[in-house]
């Protein structure tokens, strides 16, 4: 068993590393501020499968060998920035919550599980805390002592972030300040995913 020292190490670095802003945290906060909290889940759960996978492929080691494929950083970039551009136009677009009707679909599952996957800055982010941190000393139980701390995190995270939507989308109930918000988020996921994406090129 990990010592307690080596436990808030990897809890703070991945509070730093996986938690600052990036396409899935500012996505969620913009889903949950313009859909709503209980329309915004689905899109979560995506995020959450997403990443966790992406950690799958970090803990088996896989990462360095899907990084070593030359197409696989700009298909990846391209895939995120693609729907993170068709989601940042869903939610600018949004009514605002209160003018919500029951067919008004928020984003998806499968939108979140394909953001989770294809968002290149989950691979360095993760890889970045897997590395820096020894929970055991024997490689296999390391493994598994970081996959299984490290999914709570990503919980964790996911859930503040859907909160900080909720609580901002609380303070709003005009609709022409609901309306400001939406394209305020709308512009913000855009830009932070690109900073996040675009130099990191993995």
């Amino acid at each position: 068993m990990a010592e307690w020292s080596a436990l808030l190490s990897l809890v703070l670095t991945s509070l730093a590393i996986m938690g600052s802003p990036g396409p899935s945290t500012i996505s969620l906060t913009a889903v949950s501020a313009s859909f709503g909290v209980a329309r915004a889940v689905p899109y979560l759960l995506g995020l959450i499968l997403g990443t966790a996978a992406v950690l799958l492929i970090v803990a088996t080691g896989l990462t360095a060998a899907l990084l070593s494929l030359p197409l696989l950083a700009p298909v990846l970039i391209g895939a995120s920035l693609g729907y993170i551009v068709y989601l940042a136009y869903r939610i600018a677009t949004a009514p605002p919550l209160a003018e919500l009707s029951a067919a008004e679909d928020a984003p998806s599952l499968a939108g979140g599980l394909v953001l989770g996957i294809a968002n290149p800055k989950a691979y360095v982010a993760i890889a970045t805390v897997f590395a820096a941190n020894h929970l055991a000393t024997d490689a296999l139980s390391d493994a598994v002592e970081k996959v299984v701390l490290l999914v709570g995190m990503i919980v964790m995270i996911h859930l503040a972030w859907l909160v900080g939507g909720a609580l901002i989308a609380a303070m709003l109930r005009d609709p022409l300040q609901s309306r400001i918000l939406n394209l305020v988020l709308a512009v913000a996921l855009v830009v932070f995913s690109a900073i996040a994406l675009i130099p990191h090129g993995a």
